[in-house]
């Protein structure tokens, strides 16, 4: 084998590996946003998204409503909201979680509220700190379908033992084209964070996947 065979034959080689690591993360990406794991666990952990002055955006609603659903169908007994704000918010979003909850019925004393990070690998490092710390290990995480198997990635990591109930409904579910954009831009994010143990606020991903 010549030096010039050896190289065409490494090159699709590599070529080949990354097509079948990008094609298997799309394929999980896609398997876990269709599977909704309901077992009873310590808490019901909604993810953040976007607050305007208190008022949570669509997206964010149709998670508060999912995680509510939830806990009243008894799943946790307890809900925790996340996230953090931006320099000039007066609410966090998991205060503007907190305070949507409380005016839906969920007893305040079933809320808590950690309101710390500005992307998804913070606020549940925050969150999983603040659990553990109370002796709780088991969530169910909430977030859009596209970015469950992310977000559970993540807390796994952070030590949680975790299930993911994605909410089906709101602006991440609507079209087709939504639904294939946020897998493109959750595979290129949970490769990037494998990869980096980072979050992917470098690859432009974080904010649009999650609309933050």
């Amino acid at each position: 084998m010549t030096a010039r065979q050896f190289a065409r034959r490494l090159v699709v080689g590599v070529f080949l590996v990354g097509a079948l690591v990008v094609g298997g993360t799309s394929f999980r990406v896609w398997q876990v946003a269709r599977h909704d794991d309901r077992d009873r666990a310590d808490v019901v952990l909604v993810l953040g998204a976007a607050q305007y002055n208190g008022e949570p955006s669509k997206v964010f609603e149709a998670r508060l409503r999912h995680a509510r659903n939830l806990y009243e169908q008894g799943v946790a007994p307890r809900i925790v909201t996340v996230g953090g704000n931006k320099p000039g918010d007066t609410y966090t979003e998991a205060s503007a979680a907190a305070n949507w909850m409380v005016e839906h019925g969920v007893p305040e004393d079933a809320v808590i509220s950690v309101g710390v990070g500005t992307d998804t690998l913070g606020s549940l490092r925050a969150a999983a700190d603040q659990l553990l710390d109370r002796g709780w290990r088991t969530a169910v995480v909430v977030s859009d379908p596209w970015h469950s198997l992310r977000a559970k990635t993540m807390a796994e990591d952070s030590g949680l033992e975790v299930w993911s109930s994605p909410t089906h409904s709101g602006p991440m579910v609507q079209t087709r084209q939504t639904q294939i954009r946020y897998i493109f831009y959750e595979t290129a994010a949970l490769l990037y964070y494998r990869l980096t143990r980072a979050p992917a606020d470098g690859l432009g991903a974080e904010d649009v996947a999650v609309d933050k």
